[in-house]
């Protein structure tokens, strides 16, 4: 049997930083910063970005998608319907799409999210494409 070599046209394996965030968005005037560095232009199925809240922001969200939220630093957490969930450097909080939210910075906090289908896009195309005018070019 003859072998067919395979087209990549993506690494299987990446490696991401803070630093390859080519653009950062903030919040209104508050001290809420978000950036991908895998988005929906990238090919993959979902996304992967940063965010830096100061301590005491909080931006209220409907979520359009599932999301993971890896706090890298910091105190953060998510109210919810059902209540709310706080979680530390290290660990992780995970949302499912349709959840109307509140992230809360306890602390000055860092964190990665990754998001199933892609956050932007699941937004745009939602009743909730609206909440994107908060934000900006920072």
């Amino acid at each position: 049997m003859e072998k067919v070599p395979l087209k990549e046209t993506r690494m299987s394996v990446e490696h991401f930083t803070s630093d390859d965030a080519s653009t950062w968005f903030q919040r209104l005037d508050q001290q809420i910063f978000l950036a991908d560095v895998l988005a929906q232009d990238s090919g993959a199925a979902m996304s992967v970005g940063f965010a830096r809240y100061g301590k005491g922001e909080k931006n209220p969200w409907k979520m359009t998608y599932d999301e993971a939220l890896v706090i890298t630093s910091g105190v953060f957490t998510v109210e919810g319907p059902s209540g709310s969930v706080t979680a530390r450097a290290g660990e992780v909080i995970y949302l499912r799409s349709g959840a109307e939210v509140v992230y809360v910075a306890e602390e000055d906090t860092e964190l990665v999210y990754v998001t199933h289908p892609h956050w932007l896009a699941a937004t745009e195309s939602s009743i909730e494409a609206h909440r994107l005018d908060d934000f900006h070019e920072a």
